[in-house]
């Protein structure tokens, strides 16, 4: 795997930075838990698509400000079905080990 830091951190931004990775870690461990819990409650997220935007500080120290996450599913789902599913995506490991001070709101989209 190729990581390259930002233009604006002396590289070339040639590849994706590691702090671009964090958001994908994220992003696909929300996914991840989700389908763990659709496939034991047997609940179809066929087309289940997760975008997260990352900012990071405008000040020093550098780092992740926010990661902002919105999960769409595609499917029309009781709520207990959707409950069940946030429940999971917000505690996923990814998540539960990112510093307080990182905002990550995250939102879900169904139907």
């Amino acid at each position: 795997m190729l990581t390259d830091a930002p233009k604006d951190n002396m590289g070339e931004g040639a590849h994706f930075s590691p702090t671009d990775l964090v958001g994908t870690a994220l992003g696909t461990c929300m996914l991840t838990i989700m389908g763990i819990v659709a496939q034991r409650d047997d609940i179809d997220l066929s087309g289940t698509t997760a975008r997260v935007v990352k900012e990071m500080s405008a000040s020093p120290p550098r780092r992740i400000a926010s990661l902002t996450v919105e999960i769409r599913v595609p499917r029309q789902l009781t709520e207990e079905q959707q409950q069940k599913l946030r429940n999971a995506a917000l505690t996923c490991p990814v998540h539960k080990s990112l510093h307080p001070d990182v905002a990550v709101p995250v939102e879900f989209v169904f139907g």
